[in-house]
This record gives C-alpha cells, structure tokens and sequence, in this order.
C-alpha cells in the first residue's frame, strides 16, 4: 500500500528522531510505497496545531544509507533533485499537522492515492492523557483522520538511554506488522478513526502480545510544566533530548530539588514537566490501559475517533491477533481508460415502464444525457413474449443494448448471456421478505427471540391466513384470534368511527392490488364475496389462464393474506393533507449492519386523505402506491427533506404504518 510517513520529532537525529530511518526502511522492505512528509526540525508537543499567517517553505531531504547514530544523518537540499532518481523526503518548516495537509495533497500524487498515514514513531512515548493530548505525533494522525484518510500515530516508549539498534529494528518490525494488521482489519462501522499505538523498546518485544487497551484518563500533578532559567534556551533537538532522558523524563521518575524566589524578577521559562505524577497515575491504575500495556512490555493499541476520545470498540486486555507471515496488501492503480469516440458506439434503448408517468421521464432522462443520433431508443414491445425476447428486437446478437423495464419483463436470460453488450435495470432478487406473510411471519420470530427489538413498537403486528374460497373465510380465521377479538368487539358498535379498523393485504401481490380496509366480519367477508363474483365455476370455464377479476387482483393471489390494525391518524404535513409514505434505498452489508441512503422521497396518495369510516372504498385517500394513481402530478413524488415537517411533530418511538 501507499503509506505516507510524518513526525513530530524532524528529520533523522540522534538526540531527537532516532527511530524514523529505521521505520521507513522496515516498510519498504516489506514491499510498502512510502512517501515521507516531515516537519524540518524537532515539533514534540505542539498538539494538532497549525501557524496562522505563516508561508510554509519546503526543503528536500536525501536520506543516508545507514539507519542509527550519527551515520544516518541525510543531506538538505533547497530544490529537488533534477533528475528524480534518488530517494527524497520533504521537509516542512511548519507543525506535524501541516506536514500532514500538505503531504496528502500538495506532493507524491504521481505515486497514486495515499491508503494510510503513519505519524512517527514518537521519541518517547504517547500513553495516557497527558501526554496524548499535546503530542504532535498524535495531532498528525487526527489531521489524517479529519481529512478522512486512515491514520496512525505511532510511539517507541524506552526505558534507558542505551538505544540499542536491534531493539529498535525489532521494534520497527513490530510495528509494520501491526500496522499491516490494523490496516486489513480495519472497521468498517465507523467506530475508528485513527489508531495510537506505543511499543516499547524492550528485548522480546516481538515475541509480547499487542492488547487493544484503553487511554488512561490521568492529569498533570506537582506544579506546573516550566522551568524558570536565567539564560537563553539551548538548542531544540537538545531540550527534547533532555525532557526525555534527564532526571524528569522517561528513564527516572525524580523530582529535582525547588528553589523558592521571592518578588519578580525578570526570567525566562523552559518547558520542563515532571513525569513522576504521571508514571505514578499508571503504577495507582487497574490493568488494561494503554500506560500499564507498556509498563507490562505489551504493545499498545487504542482506537480512537477524530474528537480525542477512545471508542467503546477498545476491550481491555484483548490481544490482536498477527499474521505470522507479513503479507503485503498490494492495492491495483486505477488508470483512467480512455473516451472512446462517438462513432460506431451507438446504441438500442428498449424502454418499456408499466407506469404512464415513470416512462416519460426515462425518455426524457435519455434524451438529456445522450446525444442525438447516439441511441436509438424502442418503445413498442410486444405484449406477449417468451422468457427471452430481448433477442428480437436488437439490430444483431451483439449489438449494444440498455433495457429499461418493470421487473417483471426484464430479460435476465439474455443480459446473462451478453454480459459486456447489454445492461439491464435490475439485478435478480429474491422476493421473499417483501411478500407481506412471510415478512409478517419473519417479524413475528424476531420479536419471539428478540422482544428488547425496535420492531415489537415500530411495526403493527400481522395476522396472517390463508383462503382459498371465500366460503371458508370463517374457519380460516380460527387461529387470527386479536383480528376475531377485535371484529367481535366491533359488531356491538354501532359508531363506525369508534371501531378498531384494519388493512386487508393480499400476501403474492404487488402495485398496491386487492388492499382494502374493513371493520367488521361482514365487511371482511364481502370483500372475498366480491373477489369470487364471475369468477369461473371449473378449470374448464376458465381456459386454465389466470384473469383479472376487474378489481386488481388475479385468482392465483386469493389465497394467502395479512390483517393489521390501520394507522389512523396518518402524519400529514402543513399545506398538503394527503397521506404520503417514504421511498429510499437501503444497503446491507454482513450480518447485520443497514445504511439508509439519506437522499429519500415522499410519495403521497391521489386524494386528501379521509378516515376509513368515511370513505373505506376510496383507495386513493389512503394507498400511497402511485402505480394505482389515474391521475398523478408534479407534486405526487416530492423530495422527503424539502417537506415541511414541524420539529419534533413525531418520534421515532411512533409506531409507523407498514403500506
């Protein structure tokens, strides 16, 4: 992968940056592009900051062969090498967080996108709070995330001055392995940003678990962070040089005598905090934080989100697991293909909408986006066709097709066999869950298993059964008992409007077909009457072919059903009392996270809306299905997000009509 390296510690140096040569030559061994976008001298403990008002200058940096000590210092240059062919690092005379800025879209574009930013390793370690929110290494790995780039930041935490090389090497290989690993498996929910990851520099240390731990939360203690000196501050490398190795840093904990003053003086101020308070919250802590993960010789993993809070994600004590092998992750280099000419790439666009106002816009969406002469669009398909006959209608078996089609009439036959020829405008679904008795039965035995789910409040329970005369309606009722105890309930009503009303749904059909409203088991009963009138008495009368009974179901559908209660009042919007219902996409991806595509639309019924009690036969007051509409408008499909929703006029915790 393409991995961009930044730090806050500069260039290589002995006394400052001794690890990050190291680094970026384990992972170009692993087989790993790296592009280096540093800071141009020490930047520890700067945060996630940027200089306002200031010019950031680049130079460029040619690295030494070598990868420790004095030997690995590189070469500083003002401009680039001409001929491109040696290894070159930018540095910047600004913060990590600018590095990062300018690394991920001012330089190395000609290497493709950038898949991982790697802050560091940090000269010391990043554990606990106090030390996290002011490290530049960590204020790099947030600009990454903030840009929406996976993230990094990486800490080598040490315990005595003697940097052995081959610990450090060990470490570095340490760390690409976890790198490698929190790339592959990086969460997919959202609930990570970034990483921050501290290992320690110890013998062994690749032979120690690596633990998902927490970010200790502890506070600075002692006094304040700044040394009052009387001359000028020494050099920069120099004084990170001594915060992290002198008498206040990492290797003791010591505490130097105070001097007490008196009155004002005139004084300078050095950064020097004392660390003894923060090794101690560590040492007063329960195991699986990140300061005691390191204190044990573990590896440290914390995921975090951009807002320097770690996520629930984060177990304590949980190892991650390793490859034993590095297997590098090679990502294909997208290379733009390109146009082809207008010439000889023609067309044939079968569009065939069942609904009168859907196949306007198809046609009209073509003409807008193709040039004329450039598709040839067919609009008269025969009305009986076999399985295939997409075939029939095309210039020749290889010619370029777009079929544009309910359903139903999609030819999957066809565009299978032509898989670089024709496109069609649906894939093969199943039709299962959208038949309303087996959703009916399915949500049934989620809430059984599940009675804490959402659904249980949100979705009116079905009863669901089966008729297949409507003379045996009675019997077909006996196990629907709320829908019995409900209709017997209603017969000593004689105020319609104070009746439980329910919504009959044919279970097989489709475009809003056969869904009626009723009260009472006579009403239930004179719907099926209704359906059974000229129906044929025989196989025989009928010629064995499935009709339309005149009222938008056909005799094959007359045998599974659904009952809910109706949802009455319906949330009707100002200006507009029609119902309406929403229209969106959903993805699902594994088992089971669902993403809601927020582009939604409302669609809204022909008439105003009545009360069933009022009008139970106007289908067009109370069904939202546009297919059945005689007439539909501009206003029939509205984007939901432009509606006029009054704020907080409904909750979630409402239960919505399932239509």
């Amino acid at each position: 992968m393409h991995i961009l390296v930044t730090n806050d510690d500069g260039p290589p140096s002995p006394d400052s940056s001794p690890y990050v040569r190291c680094l970026i030559k384990q992972l170009q061994d692993a087989g790993h592009t790296v592009s280096v976008c540093l800071p141009h001298t020490q930047r520890s403990w700067i945060g996630k900051a940027h200089m306002i008002g200031q010019t950031l200058k680049p130079t460029y940096y040619r690295p030494s062969k070598e990868l420790h000590g004095e030997e690995a210092l590189g070469s500083t240059h003002p401009r680039p090498s001409a001929s491109g062919d040696v290894e070159e690092w930018v540095l910047i005379d600004g913060t990590p967080a600018s590095c990062v800025q300018i690394g991920l879209h001012h330089f190395f574009q000609d290497r493709g996108p950038i898949d991982l930013v790697v802050s560091g390793p940090n000269y010391g370690r990043n554990t606990t709070a106090v030390f996290a929110l002011s490290s530049g290494t960590m204020g790099a790995a947030l600009e990454a995330a903030v840009c929406r780039h996976k993230a990094i930041a990486l800490s080598f935490a040490f315990f005595s001055r003697n940097h052995d090389p081959v610990i450090i090497e060990a470490a570095c290989r340490r760390s690409v392995k976890v790198v490698e690993a929190l790339y592959k498996q990086w969460p997919t929910d959202s609930s990570a940003d970034l990483y921050s990851v501290n290992v320690p520099l110890i013998e062994g240390v690749e032979n120690n678990k690596v633990l998902f731990t927490d970010i200790l939360q502890n506070y600075w203690q002692g006094g304040g962070c700044f040394q009052e000196i009387e001359a000028d501050a020494c050099d920069e490398n120099e004084e990170e040089k001594q915060i992290r190795e002198g008498s206040l840093g990492e290797v003791t904990g010591e505490e130097p005598p105070s001097s007490a003053k008196k009155g004002h003086s005139h004084k300078h101020f050095k950064w020097a905090p004392k660390f003894a308070g923060v090794y101690k919250s560590v040492e007063e802590a329960p195991p699986g934080n990140d300061g005691w993960a390191v204190k044990e010789g573990y590896t440290s993993v914390t995921p975090m989100k951009a807002n320097f809070a770690f996520t629930q994600a984060a177990s304590g004590q949980k190892e991650l697991q390793l490859q034993q092998t590095t297997a590098v992750q090679t990502l294909p280099i997208r290379v733009k293909e390109p146009r082809h000419s207008e010439q000889g790439q023609t067309f044939q666009a079968i569009v065939s909408y069942e609904d009168p106002y859907v196949q306007p816009l198809i046609l009209a969406a073509l003409t807008s986006v193709f040039p004329q002469g450039l598709v040839d669009v067919i609009v008269n398909v025969p009305s009986s066709q076999d399985a295939s006959w997409l075939d029939q209608l095309l210039a020749g078996p290889d010619a370029r097709a777009l079929s544009i089609t309910s359903y139903e009439q999609i030819d999957f036959e066809f565009a299978a066999s032509h898989p670089r020829s024709c496109l069609i405008n649906s894939y093969m679904i199943r039709k299962a869950l959208i038949r309303k008795h087996y959703l009916s039965t399915t949500v049934d035995h989620w809430i059984a298993k599940r009675p804490e789910s959402v659904l249980k409040k949100h979705v009116k329970r079905s009863e669901a059964f089966e008729v297949d005369f409507a003379e045996f309606l009675d019997d077909a009722l006996i196990e629907a008992f709320d829908l019995r105890e409900s209709l017997d309930q209603n017969e000593s009503l004689e105020e319609a409007s104070q009746r439980q009303w329910w919504i009959l749904k044919p279970g097989m059909s489709d475009r809003g077909q056969g869904i009626r409203l009723f009260s009472t088991m006579e009403e239930l009963q004179g719907i099926f009457d209704e359906w059974e009138e000229g129906e044929p008495d025989s196989d025989d009368e009928g010629g064995g072919e499935e009709e339309d009974t005149g009222d938008g179901i056909t005799t094959s559908h007359l045998r599974h059903f659904v009952a809910q209660p109706y949802i009455h009042p319906p949330l009707l919007v100002d200006g507009d009392d029609r119902k309406f219902h929403i229209r969106t996409y959903v993805a699902c991806s594994g088992s089971l996270s669902v993403f809601v595509y927020r582009h939604m639309l409302a669609l809204f019924a022909a008439k105003p809306y009545s009360s069933p009690w009022d009008s139970p036969g106007d289908i067009e007051s109370f069904l939202t299905n546009t297919c059945i509409q005689s007439s539909p408008n501009e206003n029939t499909v509205r984007r939901f997000w432009d509606l006029p929703l009054p704020p907080r006029s409904w909750t979630p915790s409402s239960p919505t009509s399932a239509l």
